[in-house]
């Protein structure tokens, strides 16, 4: 069944707004979504789809737009429709448009210069071939420009995995374990969650399995006093606060009332009671320093680039630069600086990024052992094998989705000696 010509029209006129790069892909459609209520699911999917195909592939397709005839805003829309939904899928196409498709899909893309190839922009290409070289850079953004699984964490308050497995094949949803979190199922589809009891009553929460891992490493335990500082939407605050068995404290802090906002009603599925969510003004802000040497766990999940994100969130990667990465950078030391003040002696600190790059990984783990003497490295490796993790690893966490099908995360791990 053809979609009606009218997604083609919409695709155009939200990737126009898209493009321009002044805010987050999501938000723009979404927004685009809620003014055009009477746009279908079907066609929503499709112009969503279409959409984010594009910002995949935009150096290919923009390649390949400048030639034909028409609008090249058209023909970009008219490859992200066609390889989200198929050229035969599209409505309203004339006949030059149909043979010009089916042209573009023969051509072999494997001769087409590197950085185009891998779709991404110039000094993001150069900085990770000069490190990894260029066949491992490929491998990479080929994975990277690969839709993401859909990856759900199983509330451990609520259910046990195997039973939510047998709960979802009933649905009937197609599923499997995820190889390392022991909490995470990875559904290849996907379906629509929120109508179903299992995500209605808490018992699932959606969450890439890399960002499940970084929970467990935290190794929150029951009765103690833990601190997400960077809590967002809260995904992690709440896999930490079933990992402590609902006990103890679990401070959320966030400098955006709004994502905290967003945490409220999953609070309220999961059944959790010891979660503080706590808006603070920056990471100097007075309620910190009252918890200050009281915390046994901390985890900072830094405000980063994104890049390893772009399965999910690929027009990150159109939105970044050299300049923004160096402010990223000077705040991501602030923060890890301040959140360190609040762990006590024998406490853990993590440090975490979903990022790729040694600027926003390595080069601030190395910058704050070098400047705070009471805090050593725990081995990544000793950190899994003590949570029973089955992860080759050296001194840190470093998951990329080419080698173990979860986003891009980095993490370290300190402890307080003194």
């Amino acid at each position: 069944m053809r979609l009606s010509p009218v997604v083609v029209t919409h695709t155009e006129e939200v990737l126009r707004e898209v493009i321009r790069f002044t805010g987050p892909a999501d938000v723009t459609l979404s927004r685009y979504f809620r003014d055009h209520p009477k746009l279908g699911s079907r066609e929503r999917n499709a112009v969503a789809e279409g959409v984010y195909a594009v910002l995949r592939n935009k150096l290919v397709y923009a390649s390949f737009a400048g030639s034909g005839s028409g609008s090249a805003m058209r023909r970009l829309t008219l490859l992200g429709l066609a390889d989200a939904v198929g050229a035969e899928a599209l409505g309203g196409l004339s006949a030059e448009e149909a043979e010009w498709l089916s042209r573009i899909a023969h051509i072999d893309r494997g001769a087409l210069p590197p950085a185009m190839r891998a779709n991404l922009p110039q000094w993001l290409f150069d900085k990770l071939k000069d490190r990894d070289g260029e066949e491992a850079t490929l491998q990479l953004a080929e994975a990277l420009n690969r839709p993401a699984p859909l990856d759900l964490r199983v509330n451990a308050l609520k259910a046990k995995r195997e039973d939510v497995i047998a709960e979802l094949a009933t649905a009937p949803i197609q599923c499997e374990p995820t190889p390392y979190a022991p909490l995470g199922i990875r559904i290849h589809k996907k379906p629509a969650l929120q109508n179903l009891p299992l995500f209605q009553n808490g018992a699932i929460e959606v969450q890439d399995e890399g960002s499940q891992l970084l929970a467990q490493i935290v190794a929150a335990k029951r009765g103690e006093m833990v601190v997400d500082f960077c809590a967002g939407a809260g995904g992690k605050t709440l896999a930490l606060g079933a990992a402590m068995r609902n006990t103890g404290r679990l401070y959320a802090f966030d400098v955006s009332e709004k994502r905290l906002n967003k945490l409220k009603p999953r609070l309220a599925r999961s059944g959790l009671s010891n979660v503080h969510p706590v808006v603070i003004a920056h990471e100097n802000d007075a309620k910190i320093k009252r918890l200050s040497g009281k915390i046994d766990r901390v985890l900072v999940d830094a405000p980063c680039s994104g890049l390893g994100t772009l399965r999910r969130n690929p027009d990150m990667k159109w939105r970044q630069t050299p300049d923004s990465l160096t402010e990223l950078t000077a705040k991501q030391s602030a923060i890890l600086a301040s959140a360190a003040r609040l762990v006590k002696p024998g406490g853990r600190l993590v440090y975490a990024t979903c990022s790729l790059l040694d600027e926003e990984n390595e080069a601030i783990v190395d910058s704050f052992i070098q400047g705070n003497e009471g805090f050593t490295l725990v081995p990544m490796k000793d950190v899994l094998a003590e949570q029973k993790i089955e992860l080759e690893m050296g001194d840190y966490l470093k998951l990329s989705p080419h080698r173990h099908q979860t986003d891009g995360f980095f993490a370290a791990v300190f402890e307080r000696n003194k």
